[in-house]
C-alpha cells in the first residue's frame, strides 16, 4: 500500500482539514498566525482538526516555542488562503510567485519556455493562469510542470494545467508515482511524462532545476534548487518540499513504511547540506511570504534573501520530529 503522510488515517485527516477550517471560518473563527513568545498558534476559538491525533507536542528553538499542531495550522492557512490569489510578483531574477496566499506556485521564465512548480488544487489552476498573465507572460509558454510532493493541495491540478498549457511535460519524483496515479480529479488520469530520481536535473532555456529527494512527508517529497542570476550576482534558491511531520503520523512501528524514521533523517541531512540564499517552500506561510511581500513593496533589500530563515525552518521541523519520535517511542515501551 502506498503511504500518504505515512498513514492512511493521516491522509484522510489532512484531506478534510480544509472543510473543518471552513466550518470554523463560518463560525467567525479565522485561522491566523500570532506570535506569543515566538509561539505560532491559531487565534480565536478555532476547533483544532488535529485534536484527535493526540496532545500538542511543543519544542523550543532559539528561545521560541513551536507546536506540531500549531505549525500545521499555521502552514495550511485558512480555506480562503488556499484559494485567494496572492498578488503575483517577482522574487528574484526570472523567478516569480504565481500561487494563492497559502499554496505556493512558482514560475521560472526562460527564452525557450517556462517552468511551473506546483499546480496546487485543480480549482486553483485558472487563478494561477491569471497570475501568470498579469505578470505579462503566456500560460501556453509553460513547457514543464513540476511539483513538491504528492498531495492534492500541491499537485492535483497537473492534468488541467497540462491541458491549458497545450501539453506541458509533467515531471515527478519516482517515489511519489503511486500516490499521483491515484490523484484523479474528475476521473482524469494523472499525467506523468518523465519520472525523476534524486539528483536529476531539469533543464530549459539555460535554467537548471535540481531535484533533491527529501522523503518522509511523502515518499517522493522533493526539494528543488536553482541558481538565479540577478543584478550581477548568482543566488542559490531552495524551494522546500516539506519537512513537517503531520499530526497523526506514525513514526514508530509503521507497518506501511518501516523506514520512515530514516527517511526523515535523510531529509534533514540533505536539507542541511544545501546552499541557500533565497528560502521558499510549498506553503507561503512556511517562509512568511505575506510579510516578505509587504517588505518587497516597501522597497529596500530583497526580503526573500533569508538563509537564516531556511536554517530556522530545518531546526523547527527537526526538533518536532525528534519530540514526536521520543513521545511515540516512550509510549511503545510502556505498553
Amino acid at each position: 500500500m502506498a503511504k500518504c503522510y505515512t498513514n492512511v488515517f493521516c491522509c484522510a485527516l489532512l484531506a478534510v482539514v480544509s472543510l473543518v477550517l471552513d466550518t470554523s471560518a463560518r463560525q467567525s473563527a479565522n485561522v491566523a498566525d500570532t506570535q506569543s513568545s515566538g509561539t505560532r498558534q491559531a487565534s480565536g476559538p478555532v476547533a483544532n482538526p488535529f485534536a484527535n491525533t493526540g496532545p500538542e507536542i511543543e519544542v523550543t528553538v532559539d528561545g521560541h516555542t513551536y507546536g506540531q499542531h500549531a505549525e500545521a495550522l499555521h502552514n495550511l492557512g485558512s480555506p480562503e488562503d488556499q484559494v485567494n490569489p496572492m498578488p503575483p510578483h517577482r522574487i528574484v531574477g526570472d523567478l516569480y510567485y504565481v500561487g494563492t496566499v497559502g499554496l505556493a506556485s512558482y514560475l521560472v521564465v526562460t527564452p525557450e519556455g517556462d517552468i511551473l512548480i506546483n499546480t496546487t488544487f485543480e480549482r486553483n489552476v485558472p487563478t494561477i493562469r491569471k497570475s501568470v498573465e498579469q505578470l505579462g507572460f503566456k500560460f501556453t509558454d509553460i513547457k514543464i510542470i513540476l511539483g513538491s510532493h504528492a498531495h492534492s493541495d500541491h499537485q492535483e491540478g497537473d492534468a488541467l494545467a497540462k491541458q491549458l498549457t497545450g501539453g506541458a511535460k509533467v515531471m515527478v519524483m519516482a517515489e511519489d508515482v503511486p500516490l499521483l496515479q491515484k490523484m484523479m480529479p474528475g476521473g482524469k488520469p494523472h499525467p506523468i511524462d518523465r519520472v525523476l530520481h534524486d539528483g536529476d536535473e531539469v533543464e530549459l532555456g539555460g535554467a537548471t532545476l535540481v531535484a533533491h529527494l527529501t522523503p518522509g512527508h511523502t515518499p517522493g517529497c522533493t526539494t528543488w534548487t536553482i541558481k538565479i542570476q540577478d543584478g550581477g550576482r548568482t543566488y542559490d534558491v531552495v524551494i522546500v518540499g516539506s519537512l513537517s511531520v503531520a499530526p497523526g503520523t506514525k513514526l514508530v512501528n509503521n507497518a506501511n513504511d518501516p523506514h520512515i524514521v530514516d527517511e526523515y533523517r535523510r531529509a534533514f541531512k540533505v536539507s542541511k547540506g544545501l546552499r541557500c540564499d533565497i528560502f521558499l517552500a510549498s506553503h507561503g506561510a512556511v517562509y512568511d511570504s505575506k510579510e516578505k511581500y509587504a517588505k518587497l513593496r516597501a522597497g529596500g533589500p530583497n526580503p526573500f534573501i533569508d538563509p537564516d530563515g531556511y536554517k530556522r525552518e530545518i531546526a523547527i521541523e527537526e526538533a518536532i520530529f525528534n519530540a514526536v519520535l521520543a513521545q511515540q517511542s516512550k509510549a511503545e515501551t510502556t505498553r
